[in-house]
């Protein structure tokens, strides 16, 4: 499937000629000519944005933080007659990945875009997954894979390893378990949770040790054991 692109310029020409070369480069690609018609426009299914600083009503950096702050990750190539170090920093601190000044070329702003878009995807494949030498826990797909065999967990079970695992050192009494992977079950006794570890550690084979249990206190994720 194509990766989608917006484009955000108030100049209809500039529009024209990006999304021709990166039409041609194998992306589905639309336009906006102004912020306000971006905000409309964007979806999640969006991949990149590459965006006019100068317009008329909102900024690009204006457009730029609101997505920030409203929590939408989707890479942003500022596009820009501007192109002093001050302007750069404030595009970087707004949000942006990456800055191209105005006039450019159309193979630099294909390599930038291929560049960063090749960037984003890596940093959000790492976040979705945990490794811990031959251990992966894949917290997209809710499956854990040990020596390149997948091992099927119950969703207790997953929702258990992955509390330690993104919290590895910290040690969880029986009770915080209880509350996070039992939170809307009532009457759910400390000696379940122990249960439900010798099961998991069971499963996890060889690494069975990296759930370690500090007595008296509860259980902790122990990297320092691989």
């Amino acid at each position: 499937m194509s990766q989608k692109i917006l484009i955000v310029d108030d100049e209809q020409d500039i529009c024209e000629i990006l999304a021709f070369n990166l039409a041609n480069e194998g992306y589905e690609v639309s336009c906006a000519y102004s912020a306000e018609e971006a905000l409309e426009k964007l979806t999640p299914e969006h991949a990149l944005v590459l965006l006019d600083v100068m317009m008329g009503g909102m900024s690009g950096y204006k457009l730029a933080e609101t997505l920030r702050r409203d929590g939408k990750q989707t890479p942003i190539i500022f596009l820009t007659a501007k192109g002093s170090e001050n302007d750069m920093l404030t595009g970087f601190s707004v949000g942006g990945d990456d800055y191209i000044s105005k006039p450019f070329s159309i193979k630099e702003v294909t390599a930038r875009v291929k560049a960063v878009l090749k960037r984003h995807r890596a940093t959000t494949e790492a976040s979705d997954k945990l490794s811990f030498s031959n251990l992966s826990i894949d917290k997209v797909r809710k499956e854990i894979v040990l020596d390149g065999n997948k091992i099927l967990l119950t969703k207790t079970e997953f929702e258990i390893l992955l509390l330690l695992a993104e919290n590895s050192s910290r040690v969880f009494s029986r009770e915080d378990i209880i509350n996070s992977a039992w939170r809307d079950s009532p009457y759910i006794t400390e000696r379940t949770v122990d249960v439900h570890i010798a099961r998991l550690r069971k499963k996890l084979g060889k690494f069975a040790m990296l759930i370690s249990n500090r007595s008296g206190y509860g259980y902790l994720f122990d990297t320092a054991a691989l």
